[in-house]
């Protein structure tokens, strides 16, 4: 399990890596207006990456389950169908995406200067929006068969690649020219495009793509095992979007502390998702090998490591908030308002820590349907209680808002695990 889930964990880190690395240098070389445009514009990001963790989850439940039997080809060939349909997906979504930009940020009602931006980060992202699907299946095919280290090697040197290329495109240094938000947002673009080409290649060297023969059969089993937690993920976002109506009316300084705060809560998320990966993977292998003993001592392992995780995570927010906000921005009242945030939402992460590893966990057996019925009721609550707590408590109400739902839901997710239902389910 650990084998698996420390590079699951780095690899979760570069993939939040790009707009947090985007985040700081806008917020510190433009200003709170970029900031809040970065984060706003992010929300759509969000939703095209959880559609492309649909092929990505659901592959690694049909893959696993190939290699625990001992059949790597059918796998490959999986595979290979997975990442034909990934790449197809994220055209359209990019090409939605664009369509719907102006929509999006008029019904998020930010301030004009932050939909400008906005929209000129989001497009530029766009371009690249079919390799980062592809890429998502490409993880999964190296994940499925055991491999974390590769993807995460490519990752962290798409990373790297990353910090030194925003601030050159950003203000324009030595022979860069100067592009602001579409600098920090085609630096992404760039390198993720050139690390799904170098996953292509090695993944068809090491036969774990067949693209010769894919297995378009496998396509429907994909859809159905990745599709609600991916559709969960997408009225999450879509519910941020909401919540930004509400956070507007506080000012642009609480838009950028939204979107601060946000990124900051995914440093818990980046912990959690990597043990959550490994917890799927090893439940799909070890289901497919008929050992559901050391499915369930993987899932109690995992869950006791990440929560070393995630309770230092919540001591920091609680303590030193204001040093970490103040890595994104100098505005006192962005800093102010993220600090609120932070303190709010600390308890919140030793919720996600049983929702996200027990989601994983579900996942890898094939059953997500019923499970994600219900986190995505408890997400949608968000809205009336913000829209009920703002009004008596201001923002404070929208931050709380967000921490009880989100403890509501890792209790949710135990009640099902336990309740064993996942043992019947055929992959």
């Amino acid at each position: 399990m650990l084998r698996l889930a420390f590079p699951a964990v780095a690899m979760m880190a570069c993939h939040f890596s790009f707009n947090l690395i985007d985040s700081i240098w806008v917020g510190r070389l433009i200003g709170p207006a970029a900031l809040a445009a970065v984060s706003t514009s992010g929300f759509y990001v969000w939703v095209a990456l959880s559609l492309g963790e649909m092929v990505e989850i659901g592959l690694i439940a049909v893959a696993a389950r190939r290699h625990g039997e001992g059949d790597p080809e059918r796998a490959a060939r999986a595979a290979a169908a997975a990442v034909a349909y990934a790449l197809l997906a994220g055209l359209v979504v990019s090409v939605a995406g664009e369509l719907l930009a102006s929509t999006m940020f008029r019904l998020m009602a930010v301030p004009p200067d932050v939909a400008r931006l906005g929209h000129t980060y989001l497009a530029t992202w766009l371009l690249g929006g079919p390799l980062v699907f592809g890429f998502f299946a490409l993880e999964a095919t190296f994940r499925a068969a055991g491999d974390t280290r590769t993807p995460f090697l490519m990752l962290a040197g798409s990373v790297c690649v990353s910090i030194l290329l925003d601030p050159l495109l950003i203000m324009g240094i030595g022979p860069f020219p100067r592009l602001g938000v579409e600098g920090a947002a085609l630096a992404s673009v760039m390198v993720r495009g050139g690390g799904f080409l170098l996953g292509l290649v090695i993944a068809l060297r090491r036969g774990l793509l067949r693209i010769q023969a894919p297995d378009w059969r496998t396509l429907p089993t994909i859809i159905r095992i990745g599709a609600p937690l991916s559709l969960a993920g997408v009225l999450l976002s879509l519910i941020y979007m909401w919540l930004t109506r509400f956070t507007s009316r506080f000012g642009t300084p609480a838009l950028a502390a939204l979107g601060v705060g946000h990124k900051m809560e995914g440093l818990g998320f980046i912990a959690i998702s990597g043990f959550a990966l490994a917890a799927s993977a090893l439940v799909g292998q070890n289901l497919g090998a008929r050992q559901e003993d050391r499915a369930r001592e993987a899932v109690r392992l995992t869950v006791g490591y990440c929560l070393m995780v995630t309770v230092t995570t919540a001591i920091t927010f609680l303590l030193i908030p204001d040093r970490l906000v103040s890595l994104f921005t100098r505005d006192p009242q962005v800093i102010a308002d993220g600090v609120l945030y932070l303190r709010v939402i600390a308890f919140a992460q030793i919720g996600q820590s049983f929702e996200l590893i027990l989601e994983g966990a579900l996942a890898g057996a094939g059953y997500t349907f019923w499970p994600q019925i219900a986190s995505t009721t408890l997400t949608a609550l968000r809205i009336p209680l913000a829209a009920w707590w703002s009004q008596a408590l201001g923002l404070l109400g929208i931050w709380l808002a967000l921490s009880v739902t989100a403890i509501s839901r890792g209790i949710a997710m135990v009640l099902f695990w336990r309740g064993g239902r996942w043992r019947t389910v055929r992959v």
